[in-house]
Order: structure tokens, then sequence, then C-alpha cells
């Protein structure tokens, strides 16, 4: 897991790294090729062939990510990458195979955080079991790009029987959700300096294929399985709601919120509900398998938190509620606009 990754010349990026010249060729040599070294990778092309089984079949996924800052308690931008998109393909019921990785670099960052950033995608892709096995690099101007931007793309293999989909869900389902809600977005928001807050709080971000792939081979009638990020669980559901017709009801007294993310929520005037998350799962599956579902996803460190939050029911359809723990209701709407910017 050691990635030692030997540079010389430079010790920023220059527009030069993204010209397709000598210096281009410098920065995959001795940068990228060291730390993501694989048989599909050294095919060195724009691509990599690989052969499919016949009548397996496979998902695909691709995601950008510009959080800001890059570095922050719990990770960074390069394994925040890695695992979002693993995650993106495990919630298809897909086992994450291969990935790519395009990054857009400014001018004048550091190689020393570049470096960093790609030794943390290597760790994140080893312990993932997946591998990078192609990818591009462009360079821009200082002040066009803040530090970097990654994209991501993978592409995984749907094992037989299994049939992930929102539009699934269905009245008597239980949503299952793996562990505590808001630290990631709630970690980024204190990591800014320009919000003048500190909290003890950690990015959850982690891979969840390995976690996943239990819970489908205990329980193959999970329904739906989604990671909330971006619009937090609140996003999430609502999405799962309109798609298959349902309603949704949520119990408060059940939502795993951690004191230090409810505290910081109620600081900023933010409702936990959609703060986004990056290694959590949503699962929907038959009442009858909840318990199962629970002792699977808690043998995991990264389910030891799981717990039911509410139910699916066959009220409004694409409706969210929540019953609060003074015994009324409250409509969990989307939101309208950004609640916090560059989160992922």
């Amino acid at each position: 897991m050691d990635c030692s990754i030997p540079f010389t010349g430079s010790d920023c990026v220059l527009l030069a790294h993204g010209g397709g010249g000598r210096m281009t060729h410098r920065l995959i040599a001795d940068l990228f090729y060291p730390a993501f070294g694989n048989p599909l990778l050294a095919q060195d092309h724009d691509g990599c062939v690989f052969s499919v089984p016949p009548g397996v079949r496979l998902a695909y996924s691709t995601d950008s990510f510009v959080v800001d800052p890059v570095f922050f308690p719990g990770g960074d931008i390069g394994d925040l990458a890695v695992n979002g998109t693993v995650n993106d393909l495990a919630c298809c019921g897909a086992t994450p195979l291969y990935l790519t990785a395009g990054f857009i670099l400014e001018e004048g960052l550091p190689l020393k955080e570049l470096e960093r950033i790609v030794c943390s995608m290597q760790k994140a892709a080893a312990k993932a079991g997946v591998q990078i096995v192609a990818g591009d690099t462009k360079v821009v101007e200082r002040g066009k790009c803040d530090k970097l931007f990654i994209n991501t793309s993978g592409i995984g293999a749907v094992p037989e029987g299994i049939r992930i989909a929102s539009e699934q869900a269905a009245p008597g389902d239980v949503v299952v959700c793996s562990g505590p809600i808001g630290c990631h977005g709630m970690t980024i928001l204190s990591a800014r300096e320009s919000l003048g807050f500190e909290t003890a709080l950690q990015s959850d971000t982690a891979s969840l294929n390995r976690m996943i792939a239990g819970l489908l081979e205990a329980v193959p009638d999970v329904h739906v399985l989604r990671d909330p990020t971006r619009g937090g669980v609140s996003g999430t559901l609502n999405e799962i709601a309109h798609a298959a017709g349902v309603e949704i009801l949520l119990e408060e007294e059940a939502l795993p919120v951690p004191e230090a993310v409810r505290g910081a929520c109620e600081l900023l005037g933010l409702d936990p509900l959609y703060v986004a998350n990056e290694g959590l799962v949503l699962a929907i599956l038959p009442e009858k398998a909840a318990e199962k579902a629970l002792s699977v996803l808690r043998s995991f460190d990264e389910g030891k938190g799981a717990v039911v939050i509410g139910m699916v029911t066959s009220g409004t359809g694409g409706l969210v509620r929540m019953k609060t723990r003074y015994d009324n209701y409250r409509i969990v709407d989307v939101l309208s606009g950004e609640q916090l910017p560059r989160i992922c």
C-alpha cells in the first residue's frame, strides 16, 4: 500500500505538462504510471482492451470531483474520486472492476500535492480491489481552475439474478441507512477557513463495494441501493419516491445524526437530511429481510451504525414525509438550489 513516486525537475505543474510533449510524458511516466501500474494500463494506449465473458451484464458510471478544499479531515479529492465511482457502481449491484481517471490541473499546483493525491487514489483503489487502467491530463492557466479537478469513470460486472433499480421500491419495504448522516458535508464546511468554526468531525469517504456485496449475497432481493451524496438523504429518497410512485415515511427519532453534525447544522441553519455523505448507503428491501440486512451491514466497519430509518407506503406518490419527535408530520422536500457548493 506504499506509494513512493520519484519525480525530478520542476516542483509545480507547468502548462507544458499538459502540452502532449516531453514534459507530459515525463509526468505520466514518473508520477501516474508508478502509482497506478497494472497490465491493462501498461498497454499504453488511449484506452485499454479486456475480455468480458458471454452473457455478463456491465454497469458503467462517471463522476467529476471539484471539492474545496482538496485536503480535508478524513480524506482528500483523490480517495473521494475513487470511492465515489466505486460506490456508484456498487449501488447498481455491480462488482467494480476498472476505473479511468481524468485530471484538470492548474498551472502552479505543487507537484508534492499532486503526488499526495495520486498516492491517495492508488491506496483507495487497492483497498476497493479495482484498477485504474486509463487516464488523461490537462493543464490550464493559473486562475482557470482551483488547484485540480478529477473525473473518474468506472465499469463493473453485475452478478446474475441481481436487479437494483429505484422504481422497485414497494409498499411494505423498509429504508435502511448504513451509518451516521451528514459527516462529510459538515467536515468540508468546517475545513473552509472563511466559515470560522471547527469540529472534530471527519469525512466518511470510503469504498462500500465489499459491504454491499456481502449484503446482496445474504439478501439477494434488495430492491434499491443508493449513496446519498449531493442532496443528502432527502434528495436521494425523493428521487426514489418519484421513480417508484410511492411515499416514503421517515422516523426522526431513528435518524443516526451525530451530535457534532446536529450542532453544526443548528449553528449554520442547515438540515442534516440535505447534507452530503460519501461513505453511506441507503438500502430499500422487504421488511422481513431487515434484521438479516442489519446484521450483515453491522459486520463491516462501514456499516456498524446501520439502522432502519423509515418505510415505504402506498400514500401520495413521490412524497417523502417524516414523523417528528413531537408526533406530527412534515414534508421532506428536495432543495430548490445548492445548499453546500463544491462539496464533492
